[in-house]
Protein backbone atom coordinates (compact mmCIF):
# COMPACT_ATOMS: atom_id res chain seq x y z
CA UNK A 1 0.00 0.00 0.00
CA UNK A 2 1.01 3.58 -0.86
CA UNK A 3 -0.42 6.47 1.16
CA UNK A 4 0.81 10.45 0.00
CA UNK A 5 0.66 13.09 1.75
CA UNK A 6 1.20 16.63 1.32
CA UNK A 7 -0.57 18.01 -1.49
CA UNK A 8 -2.65 21.54 -0.57
CA UNK A 9 -3.09 25.03 -1.62
CA UNK A 10 -0.02 27.13 -2.50
CA UNK A 11 0.23 30.31 -4.29
CA UNK A 12 2.46 31.04 -7.65
CA UNK A 13 6.18 30.86 -7.20
CA UNK A 14 5.06 28.45 -4.03
CA UNK A 15 6.62 25.18 -2.70
CA UNK A 16 5.45 21.99 -1.52
CA UNK A 17 6.90 18.54 -0.59
CA UNK A 18 4.91 15.51 -1.21
CA UNK A 19 5.63 12.40 0.44
CA UNK A 20 4.22 8.83 -0.22
CA UNK A 21 4.91 6.20 2.51
CA UNK A 22 5.04 2.39 2.03
CA UNK A 23 3.41 -0.15 4.15
CA UNK A 24 6.62 -2.21 3.61
CA UNK A 25 9.98 -1.85 2.45
CA UNK A 26 10.31 0.83 -0.59
CA UNK A 27 13.89 -1.77 -1.22
CA UNK A 28 11.28 -4.03 -3.07
CA UNK A 29 10.56 -1.58 -5.70
CA UNK A 30 12.30 -1.76 -8.66
CA UNK A 31 11.74 1.94 -9.29
CA UNK A 32 9.15 4.64 -8.08
CA UNK A 33 7.60 8.05 -9.25
CA UNK A 34 5.22 10.30 -9.29
CA UNK A 35 2.58 10.69 -11.63
CA UNK A 36 -0.29 13.40 -11.93
CA UNK A 37 -3.59 13.84 -13.59
CA UNK A 38 -4.85 17.28 -14.20
CA UNK A 39 -9.05 17.40 -15.08
CA UNK A 40 -9.73 16.79 -18.27
CA UNK A 41 -5.85 15.52 -19.18
CA UNK A 42 -3.99 12.10 -19.05
CA UNK A 43 -2.11 10.92 -16.60
CA UNK A 44 1.60 11.76 -16.95
CA UNK A 45 4.65 11.37 -15.64
CA UNK A 46 6.34 13.99 -13.00
CA UNK A 47 9.46 12.15 -11.73
CA UNK A 48 10.73 8.81 -11.68
CA UNK A 49 13.64 7.53 -9.42
CA UNK A 50 15.53 3.74 -9.36
CA UNK A 51 15.95 1.53 -7.09
CA UNK A 52 19.79 2.27 -8.33
CA UNK A 53 18.85 5.90 -7.81
CA UNK A 54 18.67 7.30 -11.12
CA UNK A 55 16.39 9.79 -11.35
CA UNK A 56 14.09 10.85 -14.68
CA UNK A 57 12.17 14.08 -14.57
CA UNK A 58 9.31 15.50 -17.28
CA UNK A 59 10.64 18.60 -18.90
CA UNK A 60 7.95 20.53 -17.98
CA UNK A 61 9.06 20.09 -14.18
CA UNK A 62 12.88 20.09 -14.76
CA UNK A 63 14.62 22.12 -12.53
CA UNK A 64 11.67 22.81 -10.07
CA UNK A 65 11.59 19.54 -8.82
CA UNK A 66 13.81 17.09 -6.73
CA UNK A 67 12.35 13.05 -5.98
CA UNK A 68 13.88 11.30 -3.35
CA UNK A 69 13.56 8.15 -1.41
CA UNK A 70 14.49 7.42 2.44
CA UNK A 71 14.38 3.91 3.18
CA UNK A 72 14.55 3.84 6.63
CA UNK A 73 11.23 5.35 6.73
CA UNK A 74 9.66 3.55 3.78
CA UNK A 75 8.78 7.14 2.23
CA UNK A 76 9.57 8.91 -1.24
CA UNK A 77 9.64 12.57 -1.65
CA UNK A 78 8.66 15.26 -4.43
CA UNK A 79 10.01 18.25 -3.34
CA UNK A 80 8.50 21.09 -5.64
CA UNK A 81 9.67 24.28 -6.03
CA UNK A 82 8.43 27.36 -8.47
CA UNK A 83 4.80 26.43 -8.78
CA UNK A 84 2.84 27.13 -11.31
CA UNK A 85 -0.88 27.49 -11.88
CA UNK A 86 -0.20 24.72 -14.57
CA UNK A 87 0.55 22.39 -11.31
CA UNK A 88 -1.91 22.39 -10.72
CA UNK A 89 -3.15 18.44 -10.43
CA UNK A 90 -3.95 15.26 -8.05
CA UNK A 91 -0.37 13.71 -7.76
CA UNK A 92 0.16 9.95 -7.41
CA UNK A 93 2.99 7.83 -6.22
CA UNK A 94 3.91 4.91 -8.01
CA UNK A 95 5.73 1.45 -7.04
CA UNK A 96 6.90 -0.94 -9.69
CA UNK A 97 7.70 -4.48 -7.84
CA UNK A 98 8.60 -5.90 -11.52
CA UNK A 99 7.06 -9.15 -13.62
CA UNK A 100 4.46 -6.23 -14.27
CA UNK A 101 3.11 -5.75 -10.67
CA UNK A 102 2.60 -2.14 -9.24
CA UNK A 103 1.55 -0.25 -6.59
CA UNK A 104 -0.96 3.14 -6.81
CA UNK A 105 -1.57 5.48 -4.01
CA UNK A 106 -4.97 7.11 -3.61
CA UNK A 107 -3.67 10.61 -4.66
CA UNK A 108 -3.13 14.11 -3.30
CA UNK A 109 -4.78 17.48 -4.52
CA UNK A 110 -1.84 20.10 -5.69
CA UNK A 111 -3.55 23.54 -6.25
CA UNK A 112 -1.47 26.21 -7.23
CA UNK A 113 -3.11 29.38 -7.25
CA UNK A 114 -2.50 32.70 -9.74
Amino acid sequence: QLVESGGGLVQTGGSLRLSCVASGSILSFNAMGWYRQAPGKQRELVAFIGSGGWTHYAGSVEGRVTISTDSAKNTMYLEMNSLKPEDTAVYYCYGDLGQGATLWGQGTQVTVSS
